[in-house]
């Protein structure tokens, strides 16, 4: 069994910061990549930013500048820095993770539960 336990949503003011975090745990044998993805309401689940093992990002034109993805290889934890919020950040956010159980055999992607993540004054 493997799971993804997300962390760190909330409501935040315009202009304000949060930081997800999300807690890979189980039957691990190696993640591949790691991710965060959003959903607004009534949408279809968008990229937000993804990293590789090797430390390779890539980030939706939207966050820019704006949201930060690392990755603690160690405690299997993937973390989104996300500053100067916008109304229209507004969602439920997915952390995903490509990998290989413990037996080696994959990849396979799994997901989070999802976390809301509100900007509003």
């Amino acid at each position: 069994q493997v799971h993804l336990v997300e962390s760190g949503g909330g409501l935040v003011q315009p202009g304000g910061s949060l930081r997800l975090s999300c807690a890979v745990s189980g039957s691990i044998f190696r993640i591949n990549v790691m991710g965060w993805y959003r959903q607004f309401l009534g949408k279809q689940r968008e990229l937000v930013a993804v990293i590789t093992s090797g430390g390779i990002t890539n980030y939706a034109d939207s966050v820019k500048g704006r949201f930060t993805i690392s990755r603690d290889s160690a405690k299997n934890t993937v973390y989104l820095q996300m500053n100067s919020l916008k109304p229209e950040d507004t969602a439920v956010y997915y952390c995903n993770a490509d990998l290989l159980i413990g037996s080696g055999a994959g990849p396979y992607d799994y997901w989070g539960q999802g976390t809301q993540v509100t900007v509003s004054s």
